[in-house]
Protein backbone atom coordinates (compact mmCIF):
# COMPACT_ATOMS: atom_id res chain seq x y z
CA UNK A 1 0.00 0.00 0.00
CA UNK A 2 0.70 3.43 -0.94
CA UNK A 3 2.30 5.35 2.29
CA UNK A 4 2.46 9.30 2.38
CA UNK A 5 5.80 11.44 3.01
CA UNK A 6 4.09 14.11 4.56
CA UNK A 7 4.57 16.03 1.38
CA UNK A 8 4.12 15.82 -2.72
CA UNK A 9 6.84 13.85 -3.97
CA UNK A 10 6.34 14.94 -7.72
CA UNK A 11 7.02 18.15 -9.46
CA UNK A 12 6.40 19.07 -13.08
CA UNK A 13 7.25 22.30 -14.12
CA UNK A 14 5.65 23.26 -18.13
CA UNK A 15 4.86 27.00 -17.43
CA UNK A 16 8.99 27.59 -17.96
CA UNK A 17 10.16 28.57 -20.98
CA UNK A 18 11.93 26.22 -23.05
CA UNK A 19 15.25 27.73 -24.39
CA UNK A 20 15.73 27.24 -28.09
CA UNK A 21 18.79 24.79 -27.00
CA UNK A 22 16.39 22.58 -24.90
CA UNK A 23 14.06 23.35 -27.98
CA UNK A 24 16.79 21.67 -30.65
CA UNK A 25 17.92 18.49 -28.36
CA UNK A 26 13.92 18.07 -28.15
CA UNK A 27 13.14 18.10 -31.77
CA UNK A 28 16.58 15.89 -32.57
CA UNK A 29 15.02 13.43 -29.97
CA UNK A 30 11.59 13.27 -31.87
CA UNK A 31 12.94 12.96 -34.69
CA UNK A 32 15.28 9.80 -34.06
CA UNK A 33 12.14 8.48 -32.59
CA UNK A 34 9.86 9.26 -35.01
CA UNK A 35 12.71 7.39 -37.43
CA UNK A 36 12.87 4.58 -35.55
CA UNK A 37 9.48 3.83 -34.95
CA UNK A 38 7.91 4.12 -38.42
CA UNK A 39 5.37 1.23 -37.37
CA UNK A 40 2.92 4.01 -35.69
CA UNK A 41 2.56 5.80 -38.60
CA UNK A 42 3.31 4.47 -41.44
CA UNK A 43 1.78 7.03 -43.83
CA UNK A 44 3.44 10.32 -42.16
CA UNK A 45 6.90 11.92 -42.62
CA UNK A 46 8.79 13.77 -39.81
CA UNK A 47 9.21 16.90 -42.06
CA UNK A 48 5.33 17.22 -42.42
CA UNK A 49 5.13 17.18 -37.94
CA UNK A 50 8.07 19.05 -37.76
CA UNK A 51 6.12 22.04 -39.84
CA UNK A 52 3.24 21.76 -37.71
CA UNK A 53 5.91 22.14 -34.55
CA UNK A 54 6.85 25.69 -36.09
CA UNK A 55 3.21 26.71 -36.74
CA UNK A 56 2.28 25.70 -33.08
CA UNK A 57 5.63 26.97 -31.08
CA UNK A 58 3.29 26.42 -27.53
CA UNK A 59 2.95 22.99 -28.00
CA UNK A 60 6.81 22.55 -27.24
CA UNK A 61 6.84 23.38 -24.02
CA UNK A 62 3.83 20.10 -23.42
CA UNK A 63 6.11 18.01 -25.38
CA UNK A 64 9.22 18.85 -23.59
CA UNK A 65 6.97 18.12 -20.25
CA UNK A 66 6.05 14.76 -21.75
CA UNK A 67 9.70 13.43 -22.70
CA UNK A 68 11.27 14.99 -19.43
CA UNK A 69 9.09 13.16 -17.05
CA UNK A 70 9.64 9.98 -18.92
CA UNK A 71 7.08 10.14 -21.55
CA UNK A 72 8.99 9.30 -25.01
CA UNK A 73 6.04 11.45 -27.03
CA UNK A 74 5.61 10.06 -30.42
CA UNK A 75 3.39 10.33 -32.97
CA UNK A 76 0.49 7.63 -33.26
CA UNK A 77 -1.61 8.69 -35.21
CA UNK A 78 -3.43 11.46 -37.79
CA UNK A 79 -6.90 12.57 -37.03
CA UNK A 80 -8.37 13.17 -40.58
CA UNK A 81 -11.38 14.57 -39.00
CA UNK A 82 -9.55 17.52 -37.06
CA UNK A 83 -6.51 17.37 -39.61
CA UNK A 84 -4.27 16.91 -35.98
CA UNK A 85 -1.04 15.08 -35.45
CA UNK A 86 -1.44 12.82 -31.95
CA UNK A 87 1.75 12.79 -30.05
CA UNK A 88 1.34 10.14 -26.99
CA UNK A 89 3.60 8.78 -24.47
CA UNK A 90 5.33 5.85 -25.62
CA UNK A 91 7.36 4.75 -22.87
CA UNK A 92 6.81 1.14 -22.58
CA UNK A 93 5.99 1.45 -19.24
CA UNK A 94 4.09 4.39 -16.99
CA UNK A 95 5.69 7.80 -17.15
CA UNK A 96 7.63 8.59 -14.09
CA UNK A 97 4.46 11.02 -12.49
CA UNK A 98 3.37 7.92 -10.32
CA UNK A 99 2.32 7.62 -6.87
CA UNK A 100 -0.72 10.12 -7.76
CA UNK A 101 -4.32 9.97 -7.30
CA UNK A 102 -6.87 10.45 -10.58
CA UNK A 103 -7.86 13.81 -9.90
CA UNK A 104 -8.29 16.54 -7.57
CA UNK A 105 -11.09 15.36 -5.35
CA UNK A 106 -9.40 12.00 -5.24
CA UNK A 107 -6.02 13.68 -3.88
CA UNK A 108 -8.02 15.73 -1.66
CA UNK A 109 -9.49 12.53 0.25
CA UNK A 110 -6.20 11.66 0.57
CA UNK A 111 -4.72 15.16 1.97
CA UNK A 112 -7.73 15.35 5.01
CA UNK A 113 -6.46 11.70 5.89
CA UNK A 114 -2.72 12.69 6.50
CA UNK A 115 -1.86 11.39 3.33
CA UNK A 116 -0.05 13.27 0.66
CA UNK A 117 -0.09 11.31 -2.74
CA UNK A 118 2.45 13.24 -5.61
CA UNK A 119 -0.80 15.10 -7.20
CA UNK A 120 -3.29 13.81 -9.84
CA UNK A 121 -3.89 13.02 -13.10
CA UNK A 122 -6.01 14.85 -14.21
CA UNK A 123 -4.65 18.42 -12.85
CA UNK A 124 -0.94 17.11 -13.98
CA UNK A 125 -2.12 16.51 -17.49
CA UNK A 126 -4.02 19.74 -17.74
CA UNK A 127 -0.76 21.66 -16.53
CA UNK A 128 1.34 19.93 -18.61
CA UNK A 129 -1.19 20.85 -21.81
CA UNK A 130 -1.82 17.50 -22.57
CA UNK A 131 -5.02 15.22 -21.55
CA UNK A 132 -5.22 11.38 -20.67
CA UNK A 133 -5.94 8.43 -22.57
CA UNK A 134 -9.31 7.61 -22.74
CA UNK A 135 -10.26 3.61 -23.21
CA UNK A 136 -10.33 3.85 -26.86
CA UNK A 137 -7.20 5.46 -27.52
CA UNK A 138 -5.49 3.51 -24.96
CA UNK A 139 -6.14 0.14 -26.80
CA UNK A 140 -5.23 1.95 -29.83
CA UNK A 141 -1.50 2.22 -28.22
CA UNK A 142 -1.62 -1.42 -27.40
CA UNK A 143 -2.09 -2.46 -30.93
CA UNK A 144 1.47 -0.58 -31.64
CA UNK A 145 3.48 -2.50 -28.72
CA UNK A 146 3.21 -3.77 -25.51
CA UNK A 147 3.05 -1.30 -23.03
CA UNK A 148 2.41 -1.04 -19.39
CA UNK A 149 3.60 -4.87 -18.49
CA UNK A 150 5.28 -3.51 -14.99
CA UNK A 151 2.96 -0.98 -14.86
CA UNK A 152 -0.30 1.05 -14.65
CA UNK A 153 -2.22 4.24 -16.23
CA UNK A 154 -5.03 6.36 -15.58
CA UNK A 155 -7.68 6.83 -18.11
CA UNK A 156 -9.98 9.20 -19.18
CA UNK A 157 -12.99 8.53 -16.55
CA UNK A 158 -16.23 8.10 -17.37
CA UNK A 159 -18.95 10.65 -15.61
CA UNK A 160 -20.93 7.76 -14.49
CA UNK A 161 -18.04 6.06 -13.27
CA UNK A 162 -16.90 8.77 -11.55
CA UNK A 163 -19.81 10.12 -10.27
CA UNK A 164 -19.80 7.04 -8.28
CA UNK A 165 -16.37 7.69 -6.73
CA UNK A 166 -14.00 5.33 -8.76
CA UNK A 167 -11.41 5.77 -11.86
CA UNK A 168 -10.43 3.19 -14.44
CA UNK A 169 -7.07 2.27 -15.75
CA UNK A 170 -4.99 0.29 -18.35
CA UNK A 171 -2.52 -2.36 -18.31
CA UNK A 172 -0.97 -5.22 -19.95
CA UNK A 173 -0.86 -8.61 -18.54
CA UNK A 174 -0.66 -12.28 -19.81
CA UNK A 175 -0.17 -10.74 -23.68
CA UNK A 176 -4.01 -9.52 -22.67
CA UNK A 177 -4.44 -5.44 -22.53
CA UNK A 178 -6.96 -5.05 -19.30
CA UNK A 179 -9.14 -1.88 -18.55
CA UNK A 180 -9.54 -2.06 -14.13
CA UNK A 181 -10.73 0.18 -11.48
CA UNK A 182 -10.22 1.70 -8.37
CA UNK A 183 -11.19 4.68 -6.03
CA UNK A 184 -10.52 7.76 -7.42
CA UNK A 185 -8.23 8.74 -4.50
CA UNK A 186 -6.23 5.39 -4.96
CA UNK A 187 -2.35 6.06 -5.56
CA UNK A 188 0.40 3.69 -6.28
CA UNK A 189 4.08 3.78 -7.20
CA UNK A 190 3.49 1.67 -10.10
CA UNK A 191 0.49 3.74 -11.85
CA UNK A 192 1.32 6.95 -13.67
CA UNK A 193 -0.66 8.22 -16.75
CA UNK A 194 -0.39 8.42 -20.24
CA UNK A 195 -1.31 11.51 -22.45
CA UNK A 196 -2.00 12.72 -26.15
CA UNK A 197 -0.87 16.13 -27.31
CA UNK A 198 -2.92 17.11 -30.66
CA UNK A 199 -0.76 19.53 -32.90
Amino acid sequence: MPKGSGKPILQVEVNVEVSQAQKQELLETLKRRFEENQERHNSLAWATVQDRLEEQPEKIASLHAMESTGGEPDVIRFDEQTGEFMFCDCAAQSPVRRSICYDAAGEQERIKKGVHPGGNAVDLAAAMGIELLDEEQYHYLQTLGEFDTKTESWLKTPAEIRDLGGAIYGNRRYNRVFIGHNSARSFYSSRGFRGILRL
